[in-house]
């Protein structure tokens, strides 16, 4: 049976099916929530969600999503909550397995802006900064979401927010970068990962429906394509119900 979904579920779907059981997940409202919360419902029910406000274990009931990360609907039935400090050195002890970030540019090394566009003295516009972003990104394995746009997919950023692999190969490493790095970037267009010798952008997955000329269309660059390209499995009846469920009056699921 043919199913039709926004651009949010199919982000959410392809978020959550990249979660293995067990893993500790830095996680944001909107998108990463609800995968992250999809991803514990079907398979992966050891899976534990931390919010950059300091909340460990969240429960996250039906038709009461949080707006916020520091909003108190994230600490129902938490684990622990502790101050952002405290949460932010969970990922600089190892304790973190994957962190959701976005921003406004990506690169050819999956370096993220989300500081200003265009000149430093000059930006036009300015933009909000790195948040727990940096950390994220400097620290852990690191899924990034963005609309796919030619002006968001630049050979350069114009400032690295959060740090990539840099200027690709080693210089992540060299940086003094030694853990994490991207594991995806995933897109409404298609799946992301970076080459494991050029650290360069690699489109690994078309989503239904997507050619590859689309994807390049909307880049402004031209990202590595390996000849074994896949196409994306579609969210499934049962993905779907459970995020649906989740976002009744679709807060998210726009």
């Amino acid at each position: 049976m043919n199913q039709t979904y926004t651009t949010s579920e199919l982000l959410s779907v392809m978020c959550s099916r990249v979660m293995p059981d067990g893993a500790i997940i830095f996680a944001g409202v909107g998108v990463p929530l609800l995968g992250a919360t999809l991803a514990q419902r079907l398979h992966a029910p050891k899976l534990t969600i931390l919010f950059e406000g300091g909340i460990i274990g969240p429960f996250i009931q039906p038709g009461r999503l949080p707006s916020s990360t520091n909003e108190m609907r994230t600490a129902e039935k938490a684990n622990m909550l502790l101050n952002p400090t405290d949460v932010l050195a969970l990922l600089q002890r190892g304790y973190v397995d994957i962190g959701f970030i976005g921003g406004a540019q990506i690169d050819q090394y999956a370096n993220v802006n989300s500081s200003y566009i265009g000149s430093y003295r000059q930006p036009a516009p300015r933009l909000p900064g790195s948040g727990g972003g940096n950390d994220i990104s400097s620290l852990v394995e690191t899924i990034v979401i963005m609309p796919h746009e030619k002006k968001r997919f630049v050979e350069n950023v114009d400032f690295i927010t959060s740090p990539g692999y840099v200027a690709g190969g080693n210089s992540r490493k060299d940086a003094g970068l030694i853990s994490g790095g991207v594991l995806k970037v995933i897109t409404n267009l298609c799946v992301f990962d970076c080459d494991a010798v050029t650290r360069r952008l690699c489109v690994r997955a078309l989503h239904p429906g997507v050619t590859i000329d689309a994807v390049l269309d909307n880049m402004g660059f031209r990202p590595e394509i390996p000849d074994d390209l896949e196409t994306s499995e579609p969210p499934t009846g049962e993905e779907l119900e459970i995020l649906r469920e989740l976002d009744p009056t679709r807060i998210y699921l726009k």
